[in-house]
């Protein structure tokens, strides 16, 4: 079973982007519960463009993420994405995720291509009609999908990101598609804060998308759970997720 999304698509060299220090500056850190609800329930459920199974329920990865990197073009953005894992790992509380040695260890795979590369690459993986589709549906500049096992438990994902565009382009494809390919794949407009919402770049990985994830992570938040038993959860994380969350971002309670 396959979920893809379409995306739009930073660490030390993404805060020295301008663009990026420019969002970082005018980044909203304080949310209510309600907003980052609202959040949680737009993009963890559901799928932008669903191609089979369920989309009704948490979908997660239940053990430890490796991620490989094949390069495919200059330059080579092993390095920054390497960089973004460990940003992503230091800020979801219950997430272990790392890069791996070699592909057999991985179940997530990224794979940077050159620009003229990109949809050859997509015929290849997933084939014709399926990347027509795709292209015709959304027409992305990066892509992520997801297998998942009957339980909705994710068991692989494919990240393919256009490295050879301007920095700003890449951080803000790489970090989406890998966050993304976690579980939160339902892009959504109608929550502005978020990156999961095609009309959003950032660049980095903002608080906002931090409350989601850190959310989809809690262990308690079992794959296969459906709204309602999440909603239940709520109330008994919040706490947790907003202490971590204050504590690695330096924000004051």
């Amino acid at each position: 079973m396959l979920l893809l999304v379409a995306l739009f698509g930073t660490l030390a060299q993404a805060a020295e982007n301008p663009e990026i220090a420019k969002r970082r500056a005018a980044e909203r850190k304080t949310f209510t519960d309600a907003e980052i609800f609202n959040g949680f329930f737009a993009t963890a459920f559901g799928a932008e463009m669903r191609i089979a199974g369920r989309v009704d329920g948490i979908r997660k990865y239940d053990k430890p993420v490796r991620v490989y990197v094949e390069n495919h073009v200059r330059p080579d953005r092993t390095t920054q994405v390497a960089e973004i894992v460990a940003d992503i790992k230091g800020r979801i509380e219950h997430l272990d995720i790392a890069m791996a040695a070699d592909r057999g260890q991985a179940n997530m795979v990224v794979r940077l291509l050159s620009e003229r590369a990109f949809y050859p690459t997509l015929r290849a993986a997933y084939g014709r009609d399926r990347t027509r589709k795709v292209q015709k549906s959304l027409d992305p500049q990066c892509l992520s999908g997801f297998r998942k096992d009957s339980e909705l438990r994710i068991v692989h994902s494919d990240v393919f990101l256009v490295a050879d565009r301007s920095g700003f382009v890449f951080y803000d494809c790489a970090y989406e598609e890998l966050l993304q390919s976690l579980g939160p794949i339902n892009d959504t407009d109608k929550v502005r804060w978020t990156m999961f919402n095609d009309n959003v770049q950032m660049g980095f990985f903002d608080v906002y998308d931090q409350y989601i994830l850190n959310i989809l992570y809690h262990p308690k938040v079992r794959p296969g759970m459906a709204r309602d038993q999440v909603r239940a959860l709520l109330p008994e994380i919040m706490p947790e997720v907003r202490a971590f969350i204050g504590k690695v971002n330096n924000l004051v309670p």
